[in-house]
């Protein structure tokens, strides 16, 4: 595993598995699997409603705590009441804090919910804080508004839309991407461009695995989801080569601007609607 420092100076895992469409019984076993196998990093969230499978899957692995990097994220539901909300996240997740905290939506009261996350990280029940899905528009607002710069940027990257322009603006705040769609929602177009057929011939790896090293290389967190233990073993599989500047720069050419998510107005507004009990979860 190879790591990056954080701009509080805490360290990350570059590679580490989400937990996003899992049900209970599937982010249990996956968590388990991927920390038996050398994972270090666990990314879930209160919208997943599998946070209490993640918190007994890092039990079940024997894995101490202090190894693990948590990272978890607050729903827009709950911004209003978001120092209730970290207790009852930490609660679920059945630990004593949060490596990393993100909120999950640029909608609702996201200033007043980040100002709250920033008394969870002085209580020490947070070590660092993040946003989801926010342009930059509304990450220089929270910045502008708050004390704690945000250490990631959850959001859609791959190489089809490697997000330079966002990726510029957070190596003046000192904060890094932690990419979603990592494989391009699984686009086969994407996955089999020659230059990535080539180079996993020349390093014997899959298309995949050179995707996700390139993703690493580039300071890119990534959090490829699978419940299939062999294909967990693959995603971390990565660290074992260095693609060279060149490789690097030929890869950079197949960026076509291909995203295959944008919220609208009215999708954040119903993310906003989107209120169910958290803590009703197996």
């Amino acid at each position: 595993m190879e790591y990056i420092t954080l701009n509080n100076g805490t360290k990350a895992p570059l590679a580490g598995i989400g937990t996003f469409l899992m049900s209970p019984a599937d982010a249990e076993e996956a968590v388990y699997n991927a920390l038996t196998n050398g994972y270090r990093l666990i990314d879930t969230a209160n919208a997943y409603m599998n946070e209490r499978a993640v918190g007994r899957g890092m039990k079940r692995s024997g894995i101490a705590r202090e190894e693990i990097y948590l990272s978890t994220k607050l729903w827009p539901s709950v911004y209003a009441e978001a120092d209730k909300a970290i207790d009852e996240t930490l609660a679920r997740l059945d630990t004593d804090y949060i490596d990393l905290l993100f909120l999950h939506q640029p909608v609702g009261d996201y200033i007043g919910a980040y100002k709250a996350m920033e008394r969870a990280v002085k209580a020490g029940k947070v070590k660092s804080l993040a946003l989801s899905n926010f342009p930059v528009e509304q990450i220089k607002e929270v910045i502008d508004a708050c004390e704690i710069a945000p250490a990631f940027i959850q959001a859609e990257t791959h190489p089809y839309f490697p997000q330079t322009e966002l990726k510029a603006y957070l190596d003046s705040i000192g904060a890094h991407i932690m990419a979603w769609y990592p494989l391009g929602h699984g686009d086969k177009n994407l996955v089999n461009e020659p230059v990535f057929t080539e180079l996993g011939k020349k390093y014997g790896k899959s298309n995949a695995q050179i995707i996700l090293r390139w993703h690493t290389q580039v300071g890119n967190v990534v959090i490829p989801g699978s419940r299939n233990v062999d294909h967990i073993r693959d995603n971390i599989d990565i660290f074992d080569f260095t693609l060279t500047d060149e490789e690097l720069a030929a890869i950079a050419k197949v960026d076509n601007g291909q995203r295959y998510y944008q919220a609208s107005e009215e999708a954040l507004q119903g993310y906003l609607a989107f209120a169910p009990d958290f803590n009703e979860q197996e």
